[in-house]
């Protein structure tokens, strides 16, 4: 059996490394250049159910450097107005853990050297009368393999093409991704697993990536075949604005930070001085405008040799932090049934199927729940 896996974001990559654990053919396609090619996008939070997923498929030899280079996701999630005046709690978070993005997706990659092909994007497929698949890859090329595994994201071209009437809603107003370097004085804003500021027009989230170690050095000691970032502890913030703030006329270009960041000084002028200063010290490089998205819930399309996995299928807005935890738990479901196909206990189509009638009602589940909880961190008006 060869498995075809479009995208090589966290949820591909992680269905890839149980793959390989498991002796089955993989091949990863991914659009980008290099691993490193793209701003990653910010801190992560795992539940339990989503690291469990996640270790299952992680080869053990990794386990060990995944929890040096995570962090805590504990405490008190608190509500403060401009000046940091408690407003309200919304409930403690315990036993949860930080990921950085672009680090983990280092992490995955580790082995998967002769398994992931970059700067080839699938783009489109066509099933064949024998019941395999032969994928369209960016470069002219062509690929056959048994199944298909679209991981390729929100845009996601095998999603596409299998769904064409699936719909993705961009929700409205402005949102901000910005990351800065941890300080002393900027790590008091978050003294418990998350604060968010309730401003006049603009709602800011803040939250801590706090490295148990150096990424870089706990992987020359702990798996040194590894190469991970030098990143540092850092503050991950979101801002939510209901007008836009890029790509009106008179605004700066998405792309310009420096004017982004500028224009966002002067929405907060008057807020607490650390607030300023987070702003302020954005790591230009690591921050960005940011569009929320979500996917309208779809019935399941009937089973062939394509399926879709994480974001390709249900992406959904961050404030129920369920997206990644939600990627593993797809990866690792239809890696277990892919691996009773490998090992003779199951036929390829009905587990598959299995996968898909699962995944569908727990993805759009969380779904649901993230958009429920998005008004706890829209703006006060």
């Amino acid at each position: 059996m060869k498995v075809l896996v479009a995208g090589a974001g966290i949820g591909g990559l992680c269905l890839a490394q149980g793959l390989v654990r498991a002796g089955v053919d993989v091949r990863v396609f991914e659009r980008e250049d290099a691993a490193d090619s793209r701003y990653q996008g910010f801190r992560i939070g795992l539940d339990a159910p989503g690291l469990d997923a996640l270790r299952h498929c992680l080869p053990p030899r990794l386990h060990g450097l995944l929890e040096a280079v995570t962090g805590p996701l504990a405490g008190e999630r608190r509500v403060v107005d401009e000046q940091l005046n408690e407003l309200r709690r919304l409930g403690p978070t315990d036993g949860g853990t930080a990921a950085d993005r672009h680090v983990l997706r280092q992490l995955l990659l580790a082995g998967l050297e002769d398994r992931v092909e970059f700067g080839r994007a699938v783009v489109g497929y066509k099933e064949r009368a024998d019941g395999r698949v032969a994928a369209r890859l960016s470069d002219g090329g062509t690929v056959l393999g048994d199944l298909l595994v679209g991981a390729d994201g929100v845009g996601s071209a095998v999603r596409r093409q299998l769904l064409p009437g699936a719909g993705v809603v961009a929700l409205p107003g402005d949102s901000l991704l910005g990351r800065t370097p941890m300080t002393e004085r900027l790590a008091a804003l978050v003294p418990g697993a998350g604060t968010l500021v309730r401003g006049a027009g603009v709602s800011l989230l803040i939250g801590r990536m706090e490295f148990r170690r150096s990424p870089r050095l706990a992987a020359a000691e702990l798996a040194p075949e590894v190469r991970l970032p030098d990143t540092g502890s850092y503050l991950r913030w979101v801002v939510m604005l209901p007008a836009p703030l890029t790509g009106e006329p008179g605004s700066p270009e998405p792309t310009d930070w420096t004017g982004v960041r500028d224009r966002l000084l002067t929405l907060i002028d008057g807020w607490h001085p650390d607030l300023v200063e987070l702003v302020r010290q954005s790591d230009v490089g690591n921050s960005s405008p940011l569009t929320i998205r979500y996917a309208e819930p779809v019935p399941h399309w009937g089973t062939g040799p394509v399926t879709l996995l994480g974001d390709a299928i249900h992406p959904m807005p961050p404030s129920a932090g369920q997206g990644a935890n939600t990627a593993f738990r797809d990866a690792e479901l239809l890696c277990r049934s892919l691996t009773a196909v490998h090992r003779g206990e199951a036929e390829l189509t009905a587990a598959v199927e299995e996968y898909e009638l699962q995944m569908l009602d727990r993805g759009f589940a969380a779904v649901a729940d993230s958009l429920a909880r998005l008004p706890e961190f829209a703006p006060a008006r």
